[in-house]
């Protein structure tokens, strides 16, 4: 039984605009992947939250300053980046690690993200349960993902199922 959901940052909750460099708690226009504040909220009733991502621009609090100007990081218990963990994804030792922080066991936990190759691979590897969030509609041969959504709304029937 899933308890804890891991999402992705870039392009899974807000968008990654490739005009701007830096991390992007400074950039001039941030903007929230359609659908994302109406699943946090959802989601945030019946289980753990957390952002987990690669960035290299972005520190743990350079990322929840980003949310902040989204106004989702309220619906997250936890935070974690690549550059303070010291392991990214796809590697097994970043997806263990934030599942062992959290207290669950990876069966426990579903990561939820855009890049098949890093985010859904690498949960997948460790036991985690995974929905790959295609919104560009890109063809994965061999999609191994539990789930594929092309909206982030399509997520809150299936875990309600």
């Amino acid at each position: 039984m899933v308890k804890a959901i891991i999402f992705d940052w870039g392009d899974t909750l807000m968008r990654d605009f490739k005009q701007y460099s830096g991390p992007m708690a400074y950039w001039e226009k941030v903007e929230l992947i359609e659908g994302a504040e109406h699943l946090l909220k959802s989601l945030s009733q019946n289980y753990v939250l957390c952002v987990a991502t690669n960035a290299g621009d972005s520190d743990t609090s350079l990322m929840i300053k980003a949310l902040e100007r989204g106004n989702i990081h309220h619906y997250f218990k936890y935070f974690f980046s690549s550059k303070d963990l010291g392991y990214s994804k796809p590697n097994p030792l970043f997806f263990k690690t934030i599942a062992s922080y959290m207290n669950f066991a990876p069966q426990e936990c579903m990561m939820i993200g855009n890049d098949y190759n890093k985010d859904i691979e690498g949960a997948l590897s460790i036991g985690m349960k995974a929905i790959h969030f295609n919104e560009t509609q890109s063809i994965v041969n061999n999609s191994k993902a539990d789930y594929t959504v092309f909206k982030l709304k399509e997520i809150i029937s299936i875990l309600n199922s």
